[in-house]
């Protein structure tokens, strides 16, 4: 499994191959806020691992391995993204605290706030009755 900073990097290649067909060092660099002389050398560490083929001035590739994992951890992002905006976290909140929180949650965790999500969703008398508690809270303090 990859670490917390690889994952960040598999996150964001896969991000940009999806948005734009391809990711450079520069592009990557810019969204993680790192030099670019760092990506190039996760982007070895990367290749050297599997998660995608990297040949100097040619650009990258993810491999099956690393665009599968790319895709788990964009969908990791979104899910606890609309996690945090269901239960009523401030939007302006919600960024920071999905990087905040991702890599110390289990894949456990994530499959039950999945299942915690599919469950509001599925009603939305539920999220309802949740905004009421949360505004019964909010008024007793």
């Amino acid at each position: 499994m990859p670490t917390p900073s690889m994952e960040d990097y598999l996150e964001r290649i896969y991000l940009l191959i999806e948005e734009k067909g391809y990711a450079r060092v520069s592009d990557i660099a810019e969204g993680l806020e790192v030099h670019p002389s760092s990506v190039t050398k996760m982007i070895q560490k990367l290749d050297k691992d599997e998660y995608l083929v990297y040949e100097k001035y040619r650009g990258l590739i993810l491999t099956s391995k690393g665009k599968k994992i790319g895709k788990r951890l964009v969908d990791r992002h979104q899910l606890l993204e609309e996690f945090l905006r269901l239960i009523g976290v401030e939007e302006s909140h919600i960024y920071t605290d999905v990087e905040g929180i991702e890599h110390h949650l289990s894949w456990n965790s994530i499959t039950q706030i999945e299942s915690l999500v599919e469950y509001f969703n599925g009603d939305p008398k539920r999220v309802e009755e949740l905004r009421a508690i949360q505004n019964d809270t909010t008024t007793e303090n």
